[in-house]
């Protein structure tokens, strides 16, 4: 939430947001004065108003911060090229309550990079959440899905969202656990 830490922002544009944790789609205004409260994978959770917002780092002009720089691979990447790229992309998926990526949370369980017949690649993702009910998985999976659609070569992120292992706490990573205090 807002601390004194937090850095002050005022909108530059219109921006498009989403409200944490509901997920709903909106605009916050030109002129709005908000807190960032996390600035993790490229995207930022800034507070206004009392509320919550996660903005996509493709809006992070609109509070005075500089888009993420395009992906790349090397020219005839290889599949497993590919993979290397969408585990890296995974550690850009944070919670906007969390300060913990997706894979570090544990909440990835499998992802599998596969070449179509027309060149381009499909990525199939299973993940959980830490509850089954958290209000922020749509969110989640939207940011998952996106960022790797981002990959070059990638048509299409299937993200899958799954219970079954439930999740706990021993799927985290260690630097995680720390970072919490769930030893």
């Amino acid at each position: 939430m807002y601390s004194r830490n937090s850095e002050p922002v005022r909108f530059e544009r219109d921006c498009d947001a989403v409200l944490v944790p509901q997920g709903e789609a909106v605009s916050l205004p030109a002129g709005s004065i908000g807190y960032i409260t996390q600035a993790l994978g490229g995207s930022y959770t800034v507070f206004v108003e009392g509320n919550l917002f996660r903005i996509a780092g493709r809006d992070a002009d609109a509070i005075g911060k500089e888009p993420a720089p395009a992906l790349e691979l090397p020219e005839g990447a290889s599949d497993d090229d590919v993979e290397t790229l969408v585990w890296k992309q995974l550690r850009t998926c944070f919670d906007p309550e969390i300060p913990i990526n997706v894979v570090d949370l544990g909440l990835v369980y499998e992802a599998q990079v596969h070449r179509r017949d027309d060149g381009q690649r499909e990525v199939g993702v299973k993940m959980t959440l830490t509850a089954p009910g958290c209000g922020m998985g749509d969110i989640l999976v939207d940011d998952v899905r996106s960022k790797l659609e981002l990959i070059p070569t990638v048509a299409e992120a299937d993200v899958e969202l799954v219970f079954d292992p439930p999740w706990n706490r021993s799927m985290m990573s260690e630097a995680a656990r720390l970072e919490t205090g769930m030893l």
